[in-house]
This record gives C-alpha cells, structure tokens and sequence, in this order.
C-alpha cells in the first residue's frame, strides 16, 4: 500500500482529529472513581463509533477499501502524536485507555497525597470527584478504606489539581456532578457566600472549566472571573424514564412546581410536556434549622393551581432529608392529587430520609421518586419506589464535545431532542 497515493487522506500534525482523543486523559479522585470508570465506558463507545463511521464514509468517497482507510487514518495519527507511535494493531480502531494511573495517599494525621503516575504534560486532564460520595473510598493502594465527608472530598480535589497543574497539563476541567456548598451562595446576614469562595479557590489554583449537573443557583457561575462553568441537566433522561412510567400525554396529567424556587425548572418540563403548571407556595420559619424529614422550617402551604384527580409530577435539582417533599406530597394527596411522582437530579438522601421515605411510599402518598446516578446511594437502589437514571453518557458527550472544541447547544439546550422523544411515544 503506498500511503501518499491519495494526500487527502493525510491529517497534518496540529489538526486534532474527531475520532482519535489521545489527548484527553481522566483522573479519578477516591470519591469519583465509580462515576469516571462509568464515563470512559460511554468515552470508548463514542469514539469507536465515530472512527468506524468516518472509515466508512471516506472509503466510499475516495474509493477506497475500508481496510486501506483505517490503516491510513492510523498513521495519520500516529503521524500526530507526540511518541513515535501508538499502541495498537494497526488495521483497527486503537481504544485509548483515557485513565490516568495515579496513586492517592492518605497518611494517620488526616493529609492527602495525589501522586501522578505517568506523564500527563500538555494534555487536557478532566478530574473526577464526587463530593457527596459516603460510601467507602479506597487510598494507599487499597490498603485503607475511609468514609469521607464533603470538606475530604474537597481537599481531595484540591491536592489532586494541584498535582495535575504540577504535572504540566495542557488544561484542567473538573467533572463534579454535584457542585460542593452549592446552597450557600446568597447571604441572609452574616454569613459567607462560600459557593463562589470555593469557585475562586480552584480557579486560583488553575482549574479552567467545571462540569457539573443542574447547580442550585446560576448565581454561583457570577462570580468567577475566567473558569467557565458547564452546567447540564438530566431533563431528557428523566422525561425519557417519567414516560415509562405514567401516560404523559393523558388529559389528567398536569406538572406542579414545589415551591417558587423551582418554578423555572417545572415551567420548562410543564412547557415540553406542554401540560398545565401548578405551583406550591411555602411559608418557612427560617430560625429553624431542620434535622430530619419529619423536622421541617414549613409554617404555611397553599396552592396555585388544581391537582384534584391528577396524576402530578414534581421534580427539584436536590433533596436532602426530604422533609419539605413530604409535607408537598403529604398536601397534594390531601387536595385530591391521584398519584404524585417526583424528579430529584441530586438524591443525597441524608440521614433518616430513606426510612422517612419508605413509610411515606406503604402510606400512599406517592407512586415514583426518579433520581439520577449523579450521586452514589446503593440503599436507593434497593427501593421499590425509586428509579435511577444513568447520566454518565451524558457527561461523556460533553466531554468528548469540549476536547475538539465542539458545540454544546443541543446538550445544554436539549428542547429539540425532548420533542422527538415526545413524538415518538
């Protein structure tokens, strides 16, 4: 074969091509070790996939075998890449392994040690941490097992950029699915706006971008100077899973917010559902601080809106004890809801609230609680009333889009494909 009958088929050493990510490299801190290995799956379906279609594409334009165009596009790559050549046979697609072998140290007196194992200079390195992660983490080799809680997740991060920019990467973007202190980011008084204290830390520290799912408040992106902030949402999955569930095109069926901070959220799925929106209004007592779901700061509940003899669905970006859903759906059933499902993008399901849950479940008050895998929570999944939804794949197509610098409009905007999906059921 004589690699320079057709020069079209070359790609010069600067252009990155679409199909070949040797330069994407994922670092897994502790705590999001689970999520990243879930990510890199999709990663590697993607990019076979792009690479099988563009082989198959140019062999039919320039008439050529497919065998003769993978062999060609191959050596373009290698021909693009900084070592003599890449691992792989040359007559297949060569999966990149994306993972970057690290070793986490976590010493008696509580420090935390990231230690990069190969060398990573001038790539783009995307690190994962699950800051809501409860679940035991392995350091030391696994030797050692911890349970961590937010602020060690934090200053895993923290230690993991720093032995990333260290390294020399190209750029550093962070895939935290959920954004830490994400509550604290306006002031009732004298108290800190600690969200954007954490965005400027890590921007300080180099970090150039964070992924991250439906962040409490758009506010927190505000205060950052130059890290941009990619903020998805699980709308489609969870629409996607809602239809399996219930009839959503039935006359019966009508979408309720929980209370004015989620209006926008409810408006929109009430908007792609096109179905009527209700909205629940809630007085609080604010000098309560609640402990527990059945612990609630609610002093008031009225309603916007009809909910008699419908089927309401209600979705939030996060619960935690999960008191002020109770009390919602408690007061639905209570105005003549028929059955009340809820959508949670962020389940942490914090102390007594699976429990509290369960009970609420035998005594009718709701159908279905769909949540996202953006949290670690095996408990959930072992609940009748819960269903997850995977948005792994999600995460890796806009990291795929971000490494070759590709639109993310329909991903951040994804009205267009939850109209198909509608059209379809």
């Amino acid at each position: 074969m004589r690699l320079d009958r057709r020069p079209s088929l070359m790609v010069p050493n600067s252009y990155m091509n679409y199909s070949e990510p040797t330069k994407l490299a994922v670092l897994a801190c502790p705590g999001g070790e689970r999520f990243a290995d879930e990510v890199i799956v999709h990663l590697k379906r993607q990019y076979r996939r792009r690479f099988e279609k563009k082989a198959a594409v140019l062999a039919k334009r320039y008439a050529e075998t497919k065998e003769t165009v993978v062999r060609k596009l191959n050596f373009s790559n290698d021909l693009a890449s900084s070592v003599n050549s890449l691992p792989g046979d040359v007559n297949a697609f060569r999966m990149p392994k994306f993972k970057i072998p690290a070793r986490f140290t976590w010493f008696p007196n509580g420090e935390i040690k990231t230690e990069i194992l190969e060398s990573i200079r001038g790539r783009n390195v995307y690190i994962f941490q699950d800051v809501e992660n409860h679940l035991p983490v392995s350091f030391n080799e696994g030797k050692n097992q911890k349970v961590l809680s937010v602020n060690d997740h934090l200053m895993t991060l923290f230690v993991a950029v720093d032995a990333v920019k260290q390294a020399g990467a190209a750029s550093v973007t962070l895939v935290i699915p959920v954004y830490p202190y994400s509550r604290q980011h306006k002031k009732k008084g004298r108290e800190g706006l600690t969200a954007s204290r954490i965005g400027k830390m890590l921007e300080a520290m180099g970090v150039d971008r964070i992924i991250t799912l439906d962040i409490h408040s758009r506010e927190i992106e505000n205060a950052f100077n130059f890290m941009k902030l990619e903020n998805l949402h699980a709308s489609y999955q969870i629409i996607r899973k809602l239809s399996e569930i219930v009839d959503i095109h039935s006359p019966d069926f009508t979408v309720v917010s929980p209370d004015t901070g989620a209006v926008d959220r409810n408006k929109f799925y009430a908007t792609s559902l096109k179905k009527p929106l209700a909205l629940l209004y809630k007085e609080r007592d604010y000098s309560r601080v609640t402990q527990n779901a059945l612990d609630n700061n609610i002093a008031q509940v009225k309603l916007l809106g009809t909910v008699e003899g419908k089927t309401v669905f209600m979705a939030d970006d996060m619960l935690g004890t999960g008191g002020t859903l109770l009390k919602a759906m408690q007061f639905l059933k209570e105005q003549g809801a028929k059955e009340v499902i809820c959508a949670i993008s962020l389940p942490f399901f914090s102390g007594d609230a699976i429990e509290h849950f369960e009970e609420a479940y035998r005594r009718g008050l709701f159908k279905r609680i769909i949540g996202t895998n953006a949290v670690r929570h095996e408990e959930l999944l072992k609940r009748e009333w819960y269903v997850s939804v995977n948005v792994t794949g999600l995460f890796a197509q806009t990291i795929s889009r971000l490494h070759h610098g590709r639109s993310l409009s329909s991903i951040l905007d994804n009205r267009a494909i939850i109209e198909k999906l509608l059209a379809q059921k």
